[in-house]
Formats: structure tokens, C-alpha cells, sequence
């Protein structure tokens, strides 16, 4: 390959690496507003769970005001719910499908971005520095220009 092509390629793998941490930390910053707005004017209620999954699990629940809410994107930190279970919520009373599982906040999702960021740079670090390696061999052996 030639310098360029692997100067490029370096540069992609860089570019990708860092696009992947950002959109990592971005998520936690999102979780972490989500928490602030939610015990800005926070509600309780107790929900059901009507379906389960790792990243979304779908819920009911009803307001005081007697209104039945089911968030379209579900409940936030669903992780070991089961279907029928029934579970305390806290929910922002002024947007109330903004609805987390009581007790869990955006602490639970450091340890995934940051799982996310290590294996990222643990395949990306290797990579640049092969590269660079390709790169500079790459270069000793181009013809020198003459003047």
C-alpha cells in the first residue's frame, strides 16, 4: 500500500475511534440530563411492566391526576425487569413518558460507555500503530526527490 492510502486509513481509524467516544460520553451526558429533568418536578407511581428487554422494556402506569401513561420509548435503566412485575417509577410530572425504574440513575450507564470507550481504543490503538508502522516503512522506501 502506499503512504497516502495508509496515512488515510490511519486517519479513518482515528476518526471512527473518536466518533465512537464521543457518541459514548454524549450518551451518559443524555442520561444524566434526563435525571436532572425528571427530579426537577418528579412524580412517583407504581408501574407494569408489559414487556421486557435489556435496552427497552415497555410500561403502564397511572398519574394522580388519573391518567394512564405508556412511555412510547419505555422506561429508563430497564435492566432485570420481567414481564407482569410490577415496579416503583419516578417520572418528571411536567413530561411524564420521561420515566425512569425509582432508585437507578445515570450511574448505571458509565459502566457500559466506558466498557465501550476501552475495547474501542483496545482495537483502535493496535490499529493507528500498525499503521503508522505500514506508514513509515512505507516512506523510507519512496524514491527521494531530487532537486
Amino acid at each position: 500500500m502506499t503512504q497516502t492510502v495508509l496515512r488515510r486509513l490511519r486517519i479513518g481509524v482515528l476518526v471512527v475511534a473518536v466518533g465512537i467516544s464521543v457518541l459514548a460520553v454524549i450518551l451518559v451526558l443524555g442520561a444524566w440530563r434526563n435525571d436532572r429533568t425528571i427530579e426537577s418536578n418528579m412524580g412517583t407511581a407504581t408501574a407494569e411492566v408489559l414487556s421486557a428487554g435489556s435496552l427497552r422494556s415497555a410500561i403502564s402506569f397511572v398519574t394522580p391526576d388519573g391518567a394512564n401513561h405508556n412511555p412510547e420509548l419505555g422506561v429508563l435503566y430497564p435492566t432485570n425487569l420481567t414481564v407482569g412485575q410490577r415496579i416503583e417509577v419516578e417520572y418528571s410530572k411536567v413530561d411524564p413518558d420521561l420515566v425512569r425504574v425509582a432508585g437507578r440513575n445515570a450511574t448505571v450507564a458509565l459502566i457500559p460507555a466506558g466498557s465501550v470507550i476501552v475495547v474501542t481504543w483496545l482495537l483502535a490503538g493496535p490499529s493507528i500503530w500498525y499503521l503508522r508502522k505500514r506508514e513509515a516503512q512505507a516512506a523510507g522506501s519512496a524514491p527521494v526527490a531530487s532537486s
